[in-house]
C-alpha cells in the first residue's frame, strides 16, 4: 500500500531536494572539487596572505597545568582528519569482515593492483628525487582518493559495469590501508613511549570490551577520542592512526540476527494493525505508539554499531571534513613561468605513470601468466581507465605532503608537491573518464 507523504512547502522544495543532492554518489566529489578550486583561487588572489594567515591562528584547550595548543591548520590535519580516518577504518573493517576483501579469491586481484599502484609511484618519485632533500616525499604519490575516483566513475552511470565499480572500491580501500601503514611506519616523529603505551593499552581495553559484548558507540567514542586519539597525538605517532585502531575495535556484529529481526518486525506489524485497523485515523493509539517504539529499538539492535557509525558519519565526512581539509591544504600559488621542479615532476609522474604501470601493467601481466583470471564483465581497456582514475590522489596525497616535508627547512616543497598532485589528479581523472566513456558506448551498441 503506497501513500503520498504530506510534505510542507519547506520540506518539498528545500529539505527534500537537499537530501536528494546529498545522497547522490557524485555529490561528495563535486563538493570536494569546489573546495579545492576555492582554495586555489584564494592562493592566487590579492587575499592570498590573509588566507594563509587564517589557517595559522592558534587555538588551544587547557585543563589546569595541561595545555594543548595548535594552529587551526594542525587541528584540521590532526583532529578533524582523524574523523575521516575513523570512517576509513570502518570501511576497511567492513570490507575485511564481510565485503570484497573477506574472500582470498575475491581479494587477490585488488590487493595485487593496490600494491603495484603504491610501489611503482614511490619508485618513480624516488627516481627523480632519491638523492635530494626531497627524498622523504616518496609516499605522496602512493595514495588514491576514493571519493574523487568513484565520483568520476559514477558520473558514467550504467556505462560502467558493477564489477568495475566493485574492483575500484576494493582497490582504493586496500590503498587506504597501505597509506595508513606508511604514515604509521615512516611519517612518525620522535616517540614518547609512555603515551604510546597508554594508547595501546586503551586500544586493547576496547578490544576486550568488544569481546565481552559492549555495543554502545558512545562508550567507544569516549575511549577512542578522549583516550587513544589524545595519547597517540602526544606520543608522536600521527593521531589519525588512533582513529583507524579505534574503528577496528568497534563491534561489527549486531545484537540480533536478520532472521529474528524479520520475524519480530512481522509480528509487531500485525500487532500494530490489530490495535486499530482503521488506517483513515491519522492519530496513533497509545498501544500503537509503544509498538512503534519497539520497532525502532529492534531496528537499532539489528544494525551493527560499526555500520551504524559508518553510515551516520559518511555525510559529515564528505560534506564537512574533506571540504574543510581541501580549503586548508589545497591553497597553492600557481606560476606558469620557470622550470618544473623535480618534486612536482616526481609526484605527477608517480601518480599518472606509476599508477598505470603498477595497476594496469601488473594486472595485465599476471592475467597473461594465468596467475589470476580477469573479472567477469571487465575488459582490459576498462582496467586501463580504472588505472588512470586511481591516479587521482587528492585527499590522501595532500595529507601525506603535510607530513613529508619540514616547511622550516624547505618551504617550497609542499607547494611543489601539491601542484603535482592537482595536475596528475586532473589529467588522470579526465583520461580515465574518456576511456571508460568510450568503452561504455561500445558496449551499449
Amino acid at each position: 500500500m503506497e501513500q503520498n507523504l504530506n510534505l510542507s512547502p519547506v520540506e518539498k522544495y528545500i529539505v527534500k531536494p537537499i537530501n536528494q543532492f546529498i545522497n547522490k554518489s557524485t555529490t561528495g566529489g563535486l563538493v570536494l572539487f569546489i573546495a579545492a578550486v576555492t582554495a586555489i583561487f584564494f592562493a592566487n588572489s590579492p587575499w592570498a596572505e590573509w588566507y594563509h594567515e587564517l589557517w595559522q591562528h592558534r587555538i588551544g584547550v587547557s585543563f589546569g597545568d595541561f595545555e594543548l595548543k595548535m594552529s587551526l591548520h594542525h587541528w584540521i590535519n590532526d583532529g578533524l582528519m582523524a574523523i575521516f580516518f575513523f570512517v576509513v577504518g570502518l570501511e576497511l573493517k567492513r570490507e575485511l569482515t564481510n565485503g570484497e576483501l573477506s574472500s582470498p579469491k575475491q581479494a587477490m586481484l585488488p590487493i595485487i593492483a593496490a600494491i603495484g599502484g603504491m610501489v611503482f609511484p614511490a619508485l618513480i618519485y624516488t627516481f627523480f628525487n632519491g638523492d635530494t632533500d626531497a627524498a622523504h616525499g616518496w609516499g605522496i604519490p602512493m595514495a588514491t582518493d576514493i571519493a574523487f575516483a568513484l565520483g568520476v566513475m559514477y558520473l558514467l552511470g550504467d556505462k560502467v559495469p558493477l564489477s568495475l565499480k566493485v574492483f575500484l572500491t576494493a582497490l582504493a580501500i586496500v590503498d587506504d590501508l597501505g597509506a595508513v601503514l606508511v604514515i604509521a611506519l615512516f611519517y612518525t616523529s620522535n616517540l614518547n613511549l609512555m603515551f604510546l603505551s597508554i594508547g595501546i593499552a586503551l586500544f586493547i581495553l576496547l578490544l576486550i570490551c568488544n569481546r565481552l559484548g559492549f555495543k554502545s558507540p558512545i562508550f567507544y567514542a569516549i575511549i577512542g577520542i578522549g583516550g587513544i586519539w589524545l595519547s597517540f597525538l602526544l606520543s608522536g605517532v600521527h593521531a589519525t592512526i588512533a582513529s583507524v585502531l579505534a574503528a577496528f575495535a568497534i563491534p561489527a556484529n549486531a545484537r540480533i540476527n536478520e532472521g529474528y529481526f524479520s520475524y519480530k518486525m512481522n509480528e509487531l506489524r500485525e500487532r500494530f494493525f490489530a490495535v486499530d485497523p482503521d488506517d483513515k485515523n491519522p492519530n496513533l493509539t497509545g498501544d500503537q505508539i509503544h509498538i512503534v517504539e519497539e520497532m525502532r529499538s529492534l531496528t537499532k539492535d539489528a544494525l551493527p554499531p560499526s555500520q551504524r557509525l559508518e553510515h551516520g558519519m559518511h555525510s559529515f565526512v564528505s560534506f564537512i571534513v574533506m571540504p574543510i581539509f581541501a580549503l586548508c591544504n589545497a591553497a597553492i600559488p600557481i606560476s606558469f613561468g620557470g622550470d618544473i621542479s623535480a618534486v612536482t615532476l616526481g609526484v605527477a609522474s608517480g601518480l599518472i605513470v606509476g599508477k598505470v604501470i603498477g595497476i594496469f601493467g601488473l594486472i595485465a601481466l599476471i592475467i597473461k601468466l594465468k596467475i589470476v583470471s580477469r573479472p567477469e564483465g571487465m575488459t582490459m581497456t576498462q582496467l586501463l581507465g580504472v588505472a588512470f582514475l586511481a591516479s587521482i590522489g587528492f585527499t590522501m596525497s595532500l595529507f601525506v605532503t603535510e607530513l613529508a616535508f619540514d616547511v622550516n627547512k624547505h618551504p617550497d616543497y609542499p607547494d611543489q608537491a601539491k601542484l603535482g598532485i592537482i595536475a596528475a589528479s586532473l589529467i588522470g581523472g579526465l583520461v580515465g573518464f574518456l576511456i571508460l566513456s568510450r568503452t561504455g558506448k561500445k558496449q551499449a551498441k
